[in-house]
């Protein structure tokens, strides 16, 4: 009879055998670690392009930076930076943070991404889930611009903004067009009011844009299109690639002043951004 001491060894020997045998499928990970979300599908569509920010750092496949101050046009009041102190990877969001500092003879920081020169589109669902910062004088938007843009071709190049958002309106989103005649206070806009703070959670902006017509969508439903009859004698200029821009703002000529009860930092979180094609 062999001692108890070999038996319990033995037992233990066969119980890591038997764990063990199907280990080898599964090597290297870790089943306590999370896992990334299948991502959902749509129907009629292919998923062509994403970034879920689900990494550590942001994808440089994917982004660049447009960097500087000088009002970018519309009086702004922020200079961009590429600092992880304005543009990062946290908790699996994309976070663009504005910061009240006083930066290369502006007195405000915040970032400006894009994917320009790194992956364009022409048609599709552009879509994104974001939350804005609530706060008078901020100014986020999730928007794209012509691929030829050369920083002076504007708006020949086309614009088509997905989302933007002013602080003062904290209850109003806007979709809007921007080309040849029909750009600045002549852009072909739409207001969509909500019963609520829109900064207070996460929501989803897409827009769904073919040869003939776009559609604007908040959390799914949609509130707008423009097809190219509705520009009347202007030329539509929306059959052409365009690259994905988000950044957050400071004040300029629509958001107006930063509130006097407006808190810095302010974060513009983004969730992830898909492209889907029919």
């Amino acid at each position: 009879m062999k001692p108890v001491k070999y038996l319990f060894q033995a037992s233990c020997l066969v119980i890591v055998l038997i764990l063990c045998s199907g280990c080898s499928a599964t090597a290297g990970i870790n089943p306590f670690a999370p896992q990334p979300t299948p991502l959902p599908t749509l129907a009629g569509w292919n998923l062509v392009w994403h970034d879920e920010f689900d990494g550590k750092t942001i994808d440089s496949s994917n982004w660049t930076y447009d960097l500087g101050g000088g009002g970018w046009g519309n009086g702004e009041a922020e200079y961009y930076t590429s600092r992880t102190e304005n543009a990062r990877v946290e908790n699996g969001n994309l976070v663009i943070e504005a910061r009240q500092e006083k930066y290369e003879g502006s007195y405000y920081t915040s970032a400006r991404l894009k994917t320009q020169g790194l992956q364009s589109f022409q048609y599709g669902r552009i879509e994104a889930r974001v939350k804005v910062p609530a706060g008078a004088g901020l100014w986020p938007a999730f928007w794209m611009l012509g691929s030829d843009f050369n920083g002076s071709n504007w708006p020949d190049c086309g614009e088509i903004d997905i989302m933007e958002y002013v602080g003062k309106e904290p209850d109003l989103i806007m979709g809007t067009l921007h080309g040849p005649g029909y750009s600045g206070a002549m852009g072909r806009t739409k207001w969509n009011r909500q019963k609520y703070n829109i900064a207070d959670d996460f929501h989803t902006y897409a827009v769904e844009w073919d040869a003939n017509q776009i559609s604007w969508f908040y959390d799914g439903e949609k509130y707008n299109t423009i097809t190219p009859a509705d520009l009347g004698e202007y030329k539509w200029v929306f059959d052409r690639p365009f690259f994905i821009i988000l950044n957050l703002a400071v004040g300029g000529q629509m958001p107006g002043p930063v509130g006097l009860k407006t808190t810095f930092p302010a974060q513009f979180l983004v969730d992830y951004v898909r492209v889907y094609q029919r």
